[in-house]
């Protein structure tokens, strides 16, 4: 399998005395699925943040898809970011469009045509279990229903990552589990690779899984 993350001596940093990860090491490989764990401020949005170029490393070498992450431009990180699949807790929806409209939102910035944006997004709300919510707002979705619209947005691209941080924080349990299914689903039908941060890992998994946990002191381990 090829290789999708590579981190060597990892350290971030926000403020050049104050690491946050440290001398982190590891390699995440195309079609696995990756939980990311640890204390509340240990680092672990900063370090997702890191994968699609929010923060720059301090020092070490972060290679994303093979393009090195410290030294990147922004042509190509524009390029990369099109082909990642990011989910944020918050949802990150614009209330002002439609349920379609935030879903295709990355294919009508890749300039796709009208046609295929509506076909997909009917493909992709299908599967999110939204048939008929495409001309609601966000607002007048529950919770659930709004991640569930943003995992569709994460999908519309068939990315070959998702990055998804906290993505169930705020859900009851129902709809943490279609979440749970929707990402098993893109891991193990379509071979994305999917790297998770959460505080909790869900205790009824399907696929196997790899953990990493972040510590108080900013060290990464895997847990086996």
């Amino acid at each position: 399998m090829a290789n999708i993350i590579v981190a060597q001596n990892l350290t971030l940093s926000y403020e050049r005395d104050e690491e946050i990860i440290k001398n982190a090491s590891f390699t995440i490989k195309k079609g696995e699925f990756v939980f990311i764990t640890g204390p509340s401020g240990s680092g672990k949005s900063t370090l997702l943040k890191s994968f699609y170029g929010n923060i720059k490393p301090q020092s070490g070498t972060l290679l994303m898809g093979g393009l090195n992450m410290s030294s990147i431009k922004k042509p190509k990180l524009q390029e990369l970011r099109r082909h990642l699949g990011i989910i944020f807790q918050d949802y990150k929806l614009i209330n002002e469009w439609t349920v379609e409209r935030n879903v295709v939102l990355p294919l009508w910035i890749a300039g796709y045509s009208q046609e295929i944006q509506r076909t997909q997004a009917k493909r992709l709300l299908h599967h999110v279990k939204l048939t008929g919510k495409e001309h609601k707002y966000p607002l007048e979705l529950s919770g659930g229903e709004q991640q569930r619209v943003g995992v569709a947005r994460a999908l519309s691209k068939n990315p070959f990552l998702i990055l998804a941080d906290e993505p169930t924080g705020n859900l009851d349990d129902y709809s943490s589990n279609v979440i749970w299914d929707l990402l098993e689903n893109a891991c193990q039908q379509l071979e994305t690779t999917v790297v998770v941060v959460t505080h909790k890992i869900p205790t009824v998994f399907n696929i196997p899984y790899r953990h990493f946990t972040i510590d108080e002191l900013g060290d990464i381990y895997e847990v086996h």
